[in-house]
């Protein structure tokens, strides 16, 4: 494969059996008739039951699958190892395959996740323990959380460990770029470039050397996914020379129509096998074949972001004034050394709507049915933002209208909706996303920069019980409205051409100051039209980017009144359950396997 030749020895390298037998000499250990370095009682040291010679670090399981047909091709057509490394267990994502929930919820994910890099003849999946929340595009608040009390702040310090341990030739990470993107996706790929450079500094984390036995290893090189790139299709795309338009990185390509000798057919075919594992997610909604034309599959791709060890430079291009989640990526990106990364990173963000919300005499009636009087202002049309683009009005459509009485917040959004999604049980209202629902977003500042300082609510018009339900989702409280969101009242009225929903909302209930004439928010409506628990269609009122998570986006909604309340936000309340990997038969057994120990802890070697 023509693409993959950085790493094409399948052999270990000369001098990864030099730092070996270094590492075995300093050890007080023997080698082998055969040259293989060994324990004094017999076992191969850690680098040598570990090595890989690609090392993938992820933030959840299913990052990984859609790179999964490079990952096999150098598997099967160069004799290369490739081990995957997830930080957290995606305890903080959806079910659309069962009620588990939080670490439970971890293990079954973990157990999708070993079954689909089997496709790619992965063996070894290392997963680091850190919790996995809810959807936020900040990587400093997921830092937090990964990083924060009452964890040790040790994540960069495990992988550091776990590219030593495993010797890897090529390191592949996600891209760390901040726009429209997981802040644990950020996150992975920010902390693994971190790690590439300090694996082989002796002065980075010495305990690892003095006291575990580790040996200082610098991969060479350095690559990180790049879903966004539209690159050239078809079976050249792989020998392209191409760069992203940004960063100005050249793009390794492997093409997905290579056929796979030992399933028989496209690498694109057994990614999406690999892709539909993941029932949790949804996936196994997905179409079971690709039919793309083979000679019309495209790559594969990844940026090239270190050879031989060191940064390939590239152009850097100033922005000028950042929002604060991109002046912190820009920040990074300059302290490793690796400017251009920050290249645009930040879009041009169009100004957000604005409507003026009306103060009634009367309270509207919290009823599912949104009179004039009840709503006077402005009808406000919700759009395309995500998925399936809506095929009718009568498809799926909405109208949204605030109105103010006292110090409540009214909403009512009326939905056309032709097919009824699933009716999820009330204690999965969290999961809005799997089915038909409404989510109401508020900042009571009208300056957070990430959705932890915010309100947002989630009503599903109704359920497997029957009545609309409603939770707080990825805000400053999440959990049941009952037990997060005092003085929220709501109510939805069903008929056959859709529902509607309408929701009071206490400004009191608002976490922290409140400052009604900097009051932002959005209405976002989710569309599913089938029984299986998953989305098709999101329509919003403010639909740039990550709408429901960038609140910079969300519409004006400026309210008269004083400011009220404590001064500044809330303290967020974010679960940080997490899975142990004590508790994972699969994880136990590899530990033994390879020497490496739970979660990447550190060891006694000496």
């Amino acid at each position: 494969m023509t693409t993959s030749r950085a790493h094409r020895p399948s052999r270990r390298p000369r001098r990864v059996r030099a730092a070996l037998l270094a590492a075995a000499t300093a050890l007080g250990v023997g080698a082998a008739l055969s040259g293989a370095v060994v324990l004094a009682d017999g076992t191969p040291p850690i680098e040598e039951r570990a090595h890989h010679d690609v090392l993938f670090v992820g933030a959840h399981p299913d990052d990984e699958y859609q790179s999964l047909a490079a990952f096999g091709q150098w598997n099967e057509d160069d004799h290369v190892s490739v081990g995957v490394a997830t930080i957290t267990r995606g305890e903080g994502g959806g079910n659309a395959a069962g009620p588990e929930e939080g670490a439970a919820l971890g293990l079954v994910r973990e157990t999708e996740e070993r079954r689909a890099v089997e496709i790619a003849d992965v063996r070894n999946v290392f997963h680091l323990d850190k919790p996995d929340f809810w959807y936020t595009l900040s990587a400093p608040l997921t830092a937090r959380v990964w990083d924060g009390p009452p964890r040790l702040p040790d994540t960069l310090e495990r992988l550091v460990r776990l590219i030593r341990a495993t010797t890897p030739t090529t390191v592949v990470t996600m891209d760390p770029r901040p726009f429209d993107q997981h802040g644990g996706h950020q996150l992975a790929g920010r902390l693994t470039i971190e790690a590439f450079r300090l694996a082989g500094d002796p002065a980075a984390f010495p305990t690892q050397v003095t006291h575990e036995g580790y040996r200082p290893w610098q991969p060479t090189r350095l690559l990180t996914q790049n879903w966004g790139f539209r690159g050239p299709t078809g079976p050249g795309c792989a020998a392209a020379d191409v760069r992203d338009p940004a960063t100005g990185l050249h793009q390794l390509g492997v093409w997905e129509g290579t056929l796979s000798r030992r399933h028989g057919t496209t690498w694109a075919q057994q990614e999406r096998n690999a892709q539909r594992v993941y029932r949790t997610q949804g996936f196994a909604s997905i179409p079971a074949e690709v039919d793309t034309p083979r000679h019309r599959l495209g790559c594969d791709w990844f940026s090239v972001l270190a050879e031989n060890g060191e940064p390939v430079p590239a152009p850097v291009e100033q922005q000028g004034e950042l929002l604060p989640l991109y002046d912190d990526f820009r920040a990074w990106a300059t302290r490793v050394g690796l400017p251009w990364l920050a290249n645009r990173a930040q879009p041009a963000y169009p100004l957000p709507p604005t409507t003026t919300v009306p103060t009634t005499a009367r309270p509207p009636a919290v009823d599912g049915v949104a009179t004039p009087a009840e709503y006077p202002g402005e009808p406000l049309t919700l759009t395309h933002w995500q998925g399936e683009v809506c095929a009718s009005p009568a498809d799926c459509s909405t109208v949204a209208r605030f109105s103010r009485h006292a110090d409540d917040l009214h909403v009512a959004v009326e939905v056309t909706d032709d097919a009824q999604g699933a009716a999820l049980p009330t204690a999965d209202c969290k999961r809005h996303w799997r089915t038909d629902s409404v989510e109401i977003a508020v900042d009571p500042r009208g300056d957070a920069d990430d959705t932890s300082t915010t309100f947002k609510a989630a009503i599903l018009p109704f359920t497997a019980e029957g009545p609309a339900c409603a939770a707080r989702d990825a805000d400053q409280h999440q959990g049941p409205a009952a037990d997060t969101a005092p003085g929220l009242h709501w109510a939805a009225g069903t008929h056959p051409r859709g529902y509607t929903v309408e929701v009071r909302i206490p400004l009191s209930a608002l976490p922290g100051t409140v400052n009604p004439a900097a009051l932002r928010a959005n209405v976002l409506v989710y569309d599913s039209d089938t029984p299986d628990r998953t989305g098709r269609a999101r329509l919003a009122w403010s639909t740039f980017g990550s709408a429901q998570a960038d609140p910079h986006t969300w519409g004006h909604t400026p309210l008269d009144g004083p400011v009220l309340g404590p001064s500044g936000p809330s303290e967020a309340v974010i679960p940080l359950e997490a899975t142990d990997s004590a508790d994972s038969p699969a994880a136990v057994e590899q530990s033994h396997r390879t020497g490496i120990p739970l979660a990447v802890g550190p060891s006694g070697r000496r």
